[in-house]
C-alpha cells in the first residue's frame, strides 16, 4: 500500500509491553486476527502464534525476540511491536521503546502490577512513551478490575482512568460497558468477531452513572476550557471528551485503562479503537533530535517525507530465509530501494538492497519507507543496533540506544574442529542481533567466554547456536561477572617509562591521581595539566593506557569500575617521547597506584521477587537467607500468596529455580534483575582471589 493512502496522522507505531505471562503475545495475536491480518487464532499454549515464530519461543511459551508487524484498523496503519516480558531480554524491550510512539501495557487482572511490569513502566517513563493499559484475563478466577486499577496507581505512581466497567466477572465475564458512550459491548460468538452493542444491563446502571461522572470530571480537569464548562454545568460532548483525553495521554498526564480477556476473544476491538483514538501518531511526538557527526551541533528532523532522510536501526535479525535483516524506524525523509545512505555512526556508506514490510514471519517487498514508518532493510553490511542511517549530504547521528552490561558468563567450546569455524560465525551473528550478549577470548586460558543478562538468556543463545547454526558445543558452569574498585584515594601514582636503545629512546613520565567514585559511576578520565608538562598531543595516549589498565584489576584480574583517574603532572623529552611511551607510563603508574587504594572485589547484587503460596513462606525465607540474601519486605498477593522482596548476590542464585520448585511443589515463581554492584565479603574475596 503506498505511503500516500495513509497520511502521517493515521500512523500508529506502538508496542505491546508487559510482565511475562500477562498475555501480551495472545493480545497481539487477537489484534492481528481482528484487523484481518490472520485468518485463524494463534495460541501460545498450542504453539501456533504468529509473532512468536522461533522454535524456542513456541516451546517455552515466552517471547524472546520482539517482532514488528504491520496491520490496519479503521483506516489507520498500525506498526505493532511485540516485546518480551522476561527481564533477561530487557534489551529487546528497551530498543523497542526507543522507536515506539506509544505503548499498550498489558496486566494480568488476577495479579495486578507484577515486578516486571514495574521495570517496563519505568523504562517507558524514561523514554516518555504515552501509554494505555489493558487489564487482561478478566475471565480468570480471582480477576478484579478495581484491584488492578488500584495497583497501577499505588505501585506505578500512575494516574489510571477506568474507561470501561466489566460485565460479569471470572467465568461469567461477558463484555464491558463503554463509559464514554454508555453502551454495553457483549462478545457472544466464539471468536468474538461481532461485538454486540446494547443497553447497559439493569444491575449496572447506577454503577455506570457514578463511574462515568467520575471519568468526565477527571477528563475535564485536563483542559481549562472544559473545566469551566463542566463547573458551569454544561454537558460535554463526546468529541470534546475524546480530544481532551487524547491530549492528556500524549502529555503523559493520564492513562486510560480498558479490560477484557484476549484468550476468550473479549474486549480487544475497543482496545484497537483506543489505540487509534488516544495513542500518538508520528506527528504528535516531538521532532527527533540528533547531532551533526562533524560539528557536534544539535540537529532536529521533522517527521516529513521532504526532510533529509534520518532513521535508526533498532534491531538486527538473522532471518533463516533471506539473511541479515535490519529493522529501521524512519524519522524523516524516505528510504528508497537501491539508494545509498551514510551510516553516520560508523561513517560508512550503505546500499539498500531490498526493503521489506514485515507481517511477523511473512514479508512483502516495497519500494520505499516514508517518514514515521517502520520496516526492514536487506543488504546492510556494517550497520548494527543503535546506528543512524542518514542522508549523505545532511548527516545526523541520533541518540543511540544504551544497554546494561552483562552480569553472567560461561565458557563455551566447540565439540569438533568442524564446529570451530561455524561457532565463530554463529557467535558473531548472535552478538550482532543482541547487544547485551558479549563474546571474548580469555587470554589466560584461550577459552571463548560468552556473557549475558541471566541463565535463561545464555541458555537460549546456546540453544539457538545448536538449532539455527548447527553448532555442537560444550558449555561450562555459569560464572559471575565480578568487578573491582578502590576504596580510598591514591593522591599520586607516578611512573617514568625510559628505554635507551640505539637511535631513538623512549621517554614518558606521568603522575596520576586515582580516586573512588560512587557505585554505578563507571570509569572517568580527567586531566589537570598545568604549564604543558605533558604536551596536549600525548594526553589521548595516557588516557588510552589508563583505559587499557582498567580492563584488568589487581585483585583477580576483573575489570575495574567506579573510579576516576586524573592526569596531574609528568614530563617529556623533545626527541624520545612518543604515544607508546606515554601509554606504557600510564599503564605502569596505574598498576602501581591501585594497590595503595585498598582495592576490593564487587559482585552483582540482584533484586529478587518471589511469589509463593502462604504455607511455603517460611521455607523460602530460609533459603534466601542461606544464600546470603537480604529480605527487604513482603506483600500480600491475591490467592493466599506472599510476594517476598529481597536482594541476593548473583553468585548465590545459581540453581535457585530448581530449589524453589521443589520447596513449593512447583507453585512458587521468581523474577530477578540486576540491581547494583556491591563489595564482596572477606570470605568470598579470599575464595575468588584463590588465597
Amino acid at each position: 500500500m503506498s505511503q500516500q493512502e495513509f497520511p502521517l496522522e493515521r500512523f500508529r507505531n506502538i508496542g505491546v509491553i508487559a510482565h511475562i505471562d500477562a498475555g501480551k503475545t495472545t493480545t497481539t495475536e487477537r489484534i492481528l486476527f481482528y484487523t484481518g491480518r490472520t485468518y485463524r487464532l494463534g495460541n501460545v499454549d498450542d504453539g501456533t502464534t504468529i509473532t512468536d515464530w522461533m522454535e524456542q519461543e513456541r516451546e517455552r511459551g515466552i517471547t524472546i525476540v520482539s517482532a514488528a508487524v504491520t496491520t490496519e484498523w479503521k483506516n489507520h496503519k498500525i506498526n505493532l511491536i511485540d516485546t518480551p516480558g522476561h527481564i533477561d531480554f530487557t534489551a529487546e524491550v528497551q530498543r523497542s521503546l526507543r522507536v515506539l510512539d506509544g505503548g499498550v501495557v498489558v496486566f494480568d487482572s488476577v495479579q495486578g502490577v507484577e515486578p516486571q511490569s514495574e521495570t517496563v513502566w519505568r523504562q517507558a517513563n524514561r523514554f516518555g512513551v504515552p501509554r494505555i493499559c489493558f487489564a487482561n484475563k478478566m475471565d480468570r478466577v480471582g480477576a478484579s478490575f478495581e484491584r488492578t486499577l488500584q495497583s497501577i496507581e499505588e505501585r506505578l505512581g500512575a494516574k489510571p482512568l477506568a474507561m470501561q466497567i466489566p460485565i460479569g466477572a471470572e467465568d461469567t465475564f461477558a463484555g464491558v460497558v463503554d463509559l464514554l458512550t454508555e453502551q454495553a459491548i457483549l462478545f457472544d460468538d466464539e471468536l468474538g468477531s461481532e461485538p454486540k452493542y446494547t443497553e447497559v444491563p439493569q444491575n449496572l446502571v447506577e454503577k455506570v452513572a457514578t463511574a462515568r461522572q467520575n471519568m468526565v470530571e477527571r477528563i475535564a480537569e485536563l483542559d481549562d476550557d472544559l473545566t469551566m464548562k463542566y463547573l458551569e454545568g454544561e454537558t460535554l460532548t463526546l468529541e470534546e471528551l475524546k480530544t481532551a483525553l487524547r491530549k492528556g495521554v500524549l502529555d503523559n498526564r493520564i492513562t486510560p485503562v480498558f479490560c477484557g480477556s484476549s484468550l476468550k476473544n473479549k474486549g480487544v476491538q475497543p482496545l484497537l479503537d483506543a489505540i487509534v483514538d488516544y495513542l500518538p501518531s508520528p506527528l504528535d511526538v516531538p521532532d527527533v533530535v540528533g547531532m551533526h557527526p562533524k560539528t557536534e551541533e544539535e540537529v532536529s528532523r521533522p517527521p516529513s517525507d521532504h526532510a533529509p532522510m534520518s532513521s535508526l536501526v533498532f534491531k538486527i535479525v538473522t532471518d533463516p530465509y533471506v539473511g541479515r535483516l535490519a529493522y529501521i524506524r524512519v524519522y524523516s525523509g524516505t528510504v528508497k530501494k537501491g539508494s545509498t545512505y551514510l551510516n553516520a555512526t560508523q561513517d560508512k556508506k550503505e546500499r539498500v538492497g531490498r526493503l521489506l514490510r514485515m507481517y511477523a514471519d511473512r514479508r512483502e517487498d516495497i519500494d520505499e519507507i516514508g517518514a514515521g514508518d517502520i520496516g526492514a532493510i536487506l543488504g546492510l553490511k556494517d550497520s548494527y543496533t543503535g546506528d543512524t542511517l542518514s542522508d549523505q549530504s545532511n548527516p545526523v547521528v541520533l541518540e543511540s540506544i544504551t544497554f546494561p552490561d552483562p552480569v553472567i558468563s560461561v565458557a563455551i567450546e566447540p565439540k569438533t574442529m568442524a564446529d570451530q569455524a561455524k561457532m565463530g560465525v554463529a557467535l558473531q551473528k548472535l552478538s550482532e542481533e543482541d547487544p547485551t550478549f558479549k563474546v571474548r577470548q580469555d587470554e589466560d586460558t584461550g577459552q571463548t567466554i560468552i556473557s549475558g543478562m541471566g541463565e535463561l538468556h545464555l541458555d537460549i543463545l546456546v540453544d539457538r547456536m545448536l538449532r539455527e547454526f548447527k553448532v555442537e558445543a560444550n558449555v561450562g558452569n555459569p560464572r559471575v561477572a565480578y568487578h573491582e574498585t578502590i576504596t580510598r584515594t591514591v593522591p599520586e601514582a607516578e611512573y617514568k617509562f625510559v628505554k635507551q636503545t640505539g637511535g631513538h629512546g623512549q621517554y614518558g613520565h606521568v603522575v596520576l591521581r586515582i580516586e573512588p567514585l560512587e557505585s554505578g559511576s563507571g570509569f572517568v578520565f580527567d586531566e589537570e595539566i598545568r604549564g604543558g608538562s605533558v604536551p596536549q598531543e600525548y594526553i589521548p595516549a595516557v588516557e588510552k593506557g589508563v583505559r587499557e589498565a582498567v580492563e584488568s584489576g589487581v585483585v583477580s584480574g576483573y575489570p575495574m569500575t567506579d573510579l576516576k583517574v586524573t592526569l596531574l603532572d609528568g614530563s617529556y623529552h623533545e626527541v624520545d617521547s612518543s604515544d607508546m611511551a606515554f601509554r606504557m607510563a600510564a599503564i605502569f603508574a596505574f598498576r602501581e597506584g591501585v594497590p595503595k587504594g585498598r582495592p576490593v572485589l564487587l559482585e552483582p547484587i540482584m533484586k529478587v521477587e518471589v511469589i509463593v503460596p502462604e504455607e511455603h513462606t517460611g521455607d523460602v525465607l530460609g533459603h534466601i537467607s542461606s544464600r546470603h540474601g537480604n529480605v527487604l519486605g513482603m506483600d500480600q498477593r491475591p490467592g493466599n500468596a506472599q510476594e517476598i522482596h529481597a536482594e541476593v548476590p548473583l553468585a548465590e542464585m545459581f540453581g535457585y529455580a530448581t530449589e524453589l520448585r521443589s520447596a513449593t511443589k512447583g507453585r512458587g515463581v521468581f523474577t530477578m534483575e540486576f540491581q547494583h554492584y556491591a563489595p564482596v565479603s572477606e570470605a568470598v574475596m579470599k575464595k575468588i582471589a584463590g588465597l
